[in-house]
């Protein structure tokens, strides 16, 4: 599963999906970047950056092989620092002028190995670890806070200052403010806990797990943050969550609004966090479960019944995003009794009936079909 807001450019040109898109034009492929942008708007800057690379990489290989000649290590580098001050440091209008002569590019393969480590190691080089104990956490605030712990066996209830709660499991602790004052609201957690949180849209509610913020404006979620495990899971529930890695410049940025921003989950989605390297994987949870507002008895028996009509069922059941080539597809459908099938079983069952197959990519479900007679 790959985890795109992570990416460099150079990664992100040579990715098989991103090259469908950009080089293609392939309509799943297009729905699902349309899609991921919108959840991730931040990321425009790296997707112009990969696409721009891609397209003078595309134009390299297209020449013909009597065109390319060798050319040395230190052409090579030069180049590279060339292709990157030009991206980075020129207006968009010149860098869209911005090109290499075909003979520059008589060993395309090498420059972009090379560019990969040059990019990574000397212009970008490898994330700070951001990986905070919990007492580390409660040390550096200057708020005298209370602290919660779970020494029985089972989960015990929190009730914080705002009305929200915490079901905190057995050896977890939480550490918060006897009152919560000011815009913000915060709370420090470590171990496992469910918290339904009371909305406030003017007052966002952070939670600060090891190198992890969790930020909502109401909402209820799971966040798993053990000290003694090497990442951290933030699970929702109902509602959006955000959720971005622990640095000064970012929590500078989340405090100044309201807004949910970096990377956004919604129910049924999930992020697992690597503190010592600062990756976040997002993904659906292992088995999504039907929304509230679905769950009274949704019918999921179809007769003869046009497949985008039923991936709009599970869509809206489930609120799970489910990507496909409605064109292609145009032809198929299905006629089934789904009504007890966990949702990746549903899949399984359609997908065996109308001869597709799916996969997963950043919580959306990616169905590929050549179409049905």
């Amino acid at each position: 599963m790959q985890d795109y807001r992570n990416f460099e450019p150079e990664e992100l040109a040579i990715d098989l999906s991103f090259q469908r898109w950009k080089l293609f034009n392939d309509p799943i492929a297009s729905n699902f970047w349309k899609d991921w942008l919108v959840e991730n708007p931040d990321k425009k800057e790296l997707v112009d950056k990969a696409h721009y690379l891609l397209n003078a990489l595309n134009s390299a290989y297209s020449q013909s092989t009597n065109d390319r000649i060798s050319i040395s290590d230190r052409e090579i580098q030069y180049e590279i620092q060339r292709l990157h001050q030009a991206i980075d440091t020129q207006p968009e209008s010149v860098v869209k002028r911005f090109r290499f002569a075909p003979w520059q590019y008589g060993i395309a393969a090498s420059i972009l190995i090379v560019m990969g480590l040059f990019w990574r190691y000397s212009i970008h080089p490898p994330c700070t670890k951001v990986d905070v104990t919990y007492s580390e956490l409660i040390t550096q605030t200057s708020k005298p806070l209370l602290e919660v712990s779970n020494e029985n066996t089972g989960p015990r209830l929190v009730r914080l200052p705002d009305g929200s709660t915490l079901l905190l499991k057995s050896g977890g602790r939480v550490s918060y403010p006897k009152n919560f004052q000011g815009n913000i609201r915060e709370v420090y957690l470590t171990g496992e806990g469910f918290f339904e949180v009371h909305k406030d849209p003017s007052r966002p509610f952070y939670v600060y797990a090891k190198g992890l913020v969790t930020k909502v404006l109401g909402t209820s979620f799971t966040v798993q943050a053990f000290e003694s495990d090497k990442q951290v899971k933030v699970v929702v529930k109902t509602g959006k969550v955000s959720v971005f890695a622990r640095n000064e410049t970012a929590l500078t940025q989340h405090k100044e609004d309201t807004k949910l921003e970096g990377i956004v989950l919604t129910p049924n989605q999930q992020v697992v966090f690597s503190p010592t390297n600062t990756r976040i994987i997002k993904s659906l949870v292992e088995e999504p479960a039907l929304l509230t507002s679905a769950a009274q008895n949704q019918p999921f028996r179809f007769k003869g019944t046009p497949i985008s009509d039923v991936f709009a069922t599970l869509e809206k059941s489930y609120g799970v995003k489910i990507v496909f080539d409605e064109e292609v597809m145009k032809s198929c459908y299905l006629t089934a009794a789904l009504d007890d099938e966990p949702l990746f079983e549903k899949l399984d069952l359609i997908c065996n009936t109308i001869s597709a197959r799916y996969e997963q990519l950043d919580a959306h479900i990616i169905i590929d079909s050549k179409g049905c007679q």
